[in-house]
């Protein structure tokens, strides 16, 4: 069998692979608009250092990981103060993104 048919790797092997990088990094970036598990971008061709990731990449995965006890909403629903959508997410509802990652 050559190197070049070989299987795929198995997502939950690339998944080990990649746990020391931030959760967050597994979302698209809603600011520079990579792709999930893609570095995030200061410009067309330079990357992030040191694995920094963007506030908005780390909100939208928040979001989409936990609810938030602040707010009480359920993940993939944005959080809300006094009836107006927040443009990021409650502190709390990313600690509770952390607990759910670990």
């Amino acid at each position: 069998m050559n190197r070049h048919s070989q299987a795929p790797m198995p997502e939950s092997i690339r998944h080990q692979l990649r746990a020391g990088q931030h959760p967050a990094r597994s979302v698209p970036c809603p600011w520079c608009g990579v792709a999930g598990h893609k570095p995030c971008q200061a410009g067309k061709s330079r990357l992030l250092t040191g694995g920094s990731l963007h506030p908005q990449r780390v909100s939208a995965w928040a979001e989409l990981t936990a609810c938030c006890p602040t707010c009480q909403v359920t993940p993939a629903v944005p959080c809300h103060e006094d009836g107006r959508e927040r443009a990021t997410v409650h502190a709390r509802r990313y600690a509770e993104a952390e607990q759910v990652a670990a």
